[in-house]
């Protein structure tokens, strides 16, 4: 059996889904941490497992009998590593086969403010002795376009990352990969660098939103205090704030680019394109 942790967000949902491609649904077990709110995966006809990243003993009856895990890493910064090492242990204490971890691009020399954690979990997982494989996902196109509906009532695209480039790909890639590595043989011990097949700078993000939506729609850049400002004042968390500012002057820097082809050899395909990208977040 293979199981997936976070399988009610996002990125674990599509890996849920896309494994029910390759698997009966009986052999899928999808890990949630509250079952009232996994309605979608029920009727998928998946297992349902409660399992918590804080309370441990929910960890080891979810991963019984499973054989490789995904592990979705979590939400909250200064608590990932805890959370993390939970599940590690709990899969090792199960004899889970394999886990292949979502860490973030180039973790072990990144200095955006999420890597630590991610890095230290990397570190955890080797030292555990369980076959792993690291799957250091790049930026979500999603990242970019949430909210993408007012930037073009707007008439505009704001940020601090200047002529810096993102080498972005989708949920729905990133998820494809790691079912590529969960169900083909020949991915233990492998570290994936994940990017997108091409990079763009967020002028030429608003160029592309421009064309698609028939409005004038430019890229501002902003002094990461006046971005963070923004962010601030349309209710967004700071935690939240903090996180994309942190990414977007660091792209900058070239933080978020890499020539990594990676993702599309593990999908057998091009990673999703800018146009298609939002061109989905305009319709949705």
């Amino acid at each position: 059996m293979i199981a997936i942790t976070g399988a009610a967000g996002h990125l674990g949902g599509l890996a849920v889904r896309q494994l029910l491609k390759k698997l009966p649904a009986n052999e899928i077990v999808a890990v949630v941490r509250d079952l009232e709110k996994a309605d979608e995966l029920r009727e998928l006809g998946v297992q349902l497992r409660v399992g918590d990243y804080d309370r441990p003993d929910t960890l080891r009856a979810a991963f019984e009998g499973v054989e490789k895990l995904l592990l979705v890493s979590a939400v909250v910064p200064g608590q990932r590593l805890r959370q993390h090492q939970a599940v590690i242990d709990a899969a090792k204490d199960t004899g889970v086969q394999l886990v292949a971890y979502t860490s973030m691009l180039r973790a072990d020399s990144s200095t955006l403010s999420l890597a630590r954690e991610h890095h230290q979990t990397e570190e955890y997982l080797k030292r555990s002795g369980l076959a792993h494989v690291l799957l250091r996902n790049g930026w979500y196109f999603e990242n970019t376009t949430a909210g993408l509906a007012d930037a073009v009532t707007h008439g505009a695209i704001i940020g601090s990352s200047g002529q810096g480039r993102l080498a972005s790909a989708s949920r729905e890639d990133y998820a494809g990969a790691a079912v590529e590595v969960l169900t083909q043989p020949g991915h233990a011990g492998k570290t994936y660098e994940l990017v997108g097949d091409q990079s763009f700078s967020m002028t030429g993000f608003a160029e592309e939103v421009s064309r698609q939506a028939g409005r004038p729609v430019v890229y501002r850049d902003l002094a990461p205090t006046d971005f963070a400002a923004a962010l601030l004042s349309w209710g967004l968390p700071q935690m939240i704030v903090d996180v994309v500012v942190d990414a977007s002057v660091k792209s900058g820097h070239g933080e978020l680019d890499d020539a990594s082809r990676d993702l599309s050899r593990l999908l057998g395909r091009p990673t999703t394109s800018l146009a298609d990208a939002v061109a989905t977040a305009l319709r949705g």
